[in-house]
C-alpha cells in the first residue's frame, strides 16, 4: 500500500489540475452536462466498463481485478451551488451566480485519480472496485436514490466515501461509528389571517404575530417535548410578510429545517409543529397551511466496517491524527447508500493551518488546501485495498 501512496502522490498536480478546471466551470445540482462528459471520457480512456445517465446525470466506472473477490464500491459527488463566488484566485468560477463552495469538484478529482492509479495497480487486485459519481447532492431530491434505483450498488459489498471538511485540519480524520450525520428535513407554514390598518389592530387577525408565535413556541418542542439525550434542531430559516409598514399582514409564509437522528423524535417534530401552529391559529381565529418534506435519512456508518477503518486509516501516510467526529446536524444522501450495503462516511480535513480565516462550506469564499485531494485519494484507496485483501 506504500506503493499506493507514491503513485498518489506522482499525480498529485493532475489531481490539483482537475480540482481547478471543475471549479471554474461548476454546475447546478440536476442541472450537471458537461461535467458527467468529462468524467466517462476519463475513466473510458483507461479502459474501464463505464455507464452514463445513471439514475439521471451519474456516472459508474467499474475496474476489474485481475483475481475474483468483493466488490467494493467508492462514491464522489459533482454537482455545485447557487452561490456567487467572492474568492479571488486564478481559477475561480467563471460563471456567475454558481460556485463549488462546498468542496464537490475536490471529490471528483480525488476518484478519478485514484481510479487511474488503481488501475495500474489491477494486477495486484483481487476484486471489483466500482466508481460512482453521483450528481444532485446539494437539492432535494438528491442523485443517490436514483442511481440505487437505476442499480450502482448491484452486487456491491462495502462502500465507503469522504467529504473534504474546511472546518477540520490538515492531516486529521474525521470519522465515527453508527450516527454520524442528521436527518435533514424542511417545512413550509403559510398563516392565513386577516388583514388591516396598523391603527386597527382589533379588526384583524395578524398574521406576523401569530407567525411569531409560532417561532417562539416551535423551539419548546425541542427544549421541552424530546427527550434531552436526543439531539434535535429546530430552525426558522424564513419569514415573509410583505407589507407597507402601517398595513397589518394577512398572510405571512414561513420556512425552516429540522434535524433530527432518532426515528421517534423526527416523527415527533414533524406532528408537533403542526399542533403548535394550528394552537397559534386558534388563539386567534386564523387558518394556516403545513406542509412537512422529508429529506435525506440520517447517515449511519456500520460498526464494523468503521472500526476496520479506524484501526488501519493510522498507518496512511499524511494522516497526523485520527478524531472521533462529534455528531453532525448537517445532511447527506450518502446515507441512502449506507442504508443498502455497509459502508463508512468520514470527512478529511482541508483546514489549511495558515489561514487565518478558513470559510465555512457553502460561503462565497469557501476553498480547502488542495493537500487534502492527496490524502483523501489515499484514504480511499487504502480502505479499498485493505477491505479486498482481508475478504
Amino acid at each position: 500500500m506504500d506503493n499506493l501512496y507514491q503513485l498518489l502522490a506522482q499525480h498529485y498536480d493532475e489531481m490539483v489540475e482537475i480540482r481547478r478546471h471543475l471549479h471554474e466551470n461548476p454546475e447546478l445540482s440536476h442541472e450537471e452536462v458537461e461535467t458527467p462528459k468529462y468524467i466517462a471520457a476519463y475513466h473510458r480512456a483507461l479502459g474501464y466498463e463505464v455507464r452514463e445517465f445513471v439514475g439521471g446525470r451519474g456516472v459508474v466506472a467499474k475496474l476489474h481485478g485481475a483475481k475474483p473477490g468483493k466488490t467494493v464500491a467508492l462514491r464522489a459527488d459533482f454537482d455545485a451551488l447557487a452561490i456567487h463566488e467572492q474568492n479571488t484566485f486564478s481559477y475561480k468560477s467563471k460563471i456567475d451566480g454558481k460556485m463549488h463552495a462546498c468542496g464537490h469538484d475536490g471529490h471528483t478529482a480525488t476518484l478519478l485519480v485514484l481510479a487511474k492509479v488503481l488501475n495500474k495497480l489491477r494486477e495486484k487486485i483481487a476484486g471489483t472496485i466500482v466508481f460512482i459519481h453521483q450528481f444532485g447532492e446539494e437539492v432535494t431530491p438528491g442523485g443517490a436514490l436514483p442511481m440505487i434505483e437505476d442499480g450502482c450498488l448491484d452486487g456491491v459489498d462495502v462502500i465507503y466515501g469522504t467529504h473534504l471538511s474546511a472546518g477540520v485540519p490538515l492531516g486529521t480524520i474525521s470519522v465515527k461509528e453508527g450516527h454520524l450525520m442528521a436527518a435533514a428535513d424542511g417545512f413550509e407554514i403559510t398563516i392565513h389571517g386577516k388583514g388591516g390598518h396598523g391603527a386597527s389592530p382589533h379588526d384583524t387577525k395578524d398574521a406576523v404575530m401569530i407567525g411569531s408565535q409560532f417561532v417562539v413556541s416551535a423551539q419548546q418542542v425541542v427544549g421541552r417535548r424530546v427527550n434531552p439525550v436526543r439531539p434535535a434542531v429546530v430552525s426558522v430559516c424564513h419569514f415573509e410578510a410583505v407589507n407597507p409598514f402601517n398595513v397589518i399582514a394577512d398572510s405571512a409564509i414561513l420556512k425552516g429545517t429540522v434535524r433530527t437522528f432518532d426515528a421517534e423524535v423526527r416523527d415527533q417534530i414533524e406532528k408537533e409543529l403542526e399542533e403548535v401552529v394550528k394552537s397559534a391559529c386558534l388563539l386567534y381565529g386564523a387558518d394556516y397551511t403545513y406542509t412537512y418534506n422529508r429529506g435525506y435519512s440520517p447517515v449511519i456508518n456500520d460498526a464494523e466496517t468503521t472500526r476496520h477503518f479506524m484501526e488501519e486509516v493510522t498507518n496512511v501516510p499524511k494522516v497526523e491524527k485520527l478524531v472521533v467526529a462529534d455528531l453532525a446536524m448537517g445532511g447527506e444522501d450518502f446515507a441512502y447508500y449506507l442504508e443498502k450495503v455497509p459502508g463508512t462516511f468520514y470527512f478529511t480535513g482541508a483546514k489549511n493551518p495558515e489561514w487565518e480565516i478558513a470559510y465555512p462550506h457553502h460561503h462565497p469564499k469557501f476553498d480547502i488546501d488542495e493537500r487534502a485531494l492527496l490524502i483523501a485519494a489515499n484514504t480511499l484507496g487504502h480502505a479499498t485495498l485493505s477491505y479486498l485483501q482481508q475478504s
